[in-house]
């Protein structure tokens, strides 16, 4: 005797399916191509943002960057002699040597004017 099946099983995985109805088979394919286009969409959005991001990260830290300027003065006392300078971001701390000794004067690079001024005692 063969053991009763639930409506709900198929009664053979080698069985074929029957054919959509014309109805049903418009919507199925209105819902492929629904999906077709979303999932392009993403991908163009992912892109996007990727394509963003490489942008921020190669182009530097994002902030405002310095305008190379032709000439810029830096008003240094007179008979003063500069020793040495570094730069640091949109500063730079130039070492000085005038006759009362030596000096660091720390630059702003945007308009040349001396932020701070340090003055280095021998002892």
């Amino acid at each position: 005797m063969e053991p009763a099946r639930s409506p709900m099983t198929h009664s053979d995985d080698n069985e074929i399916e029957k054919p959509l109805d014309p109805a049903t088979e418009r919507v199925r394919r209105k819902l492929v191509r629904l999906l077709g286009v979303s999932i392009g969409i993403m991908v163009i959005a992912v892109m996007a943002v990727l394509g963003a991001v490489v942008y921020k990260v190669s182009s530097g830290s994002g902030g405002a960057r310095l305008q190379p300027k032709a000439e810029m003065a830096i008003a240094i006392p007179a008979g003063a002699e500069v020793v040495e300078t570094s730069l640091d971001g949109d500063r730079a701390l130039i070492r000085i040597r005038t006759a009362r000794g030596m000096r660091l004067l720390l630059v702003s690079l945007a308009d040349g004017g001396i932020l701070v001024s340090y003055a280095l005692s021998g002892g």
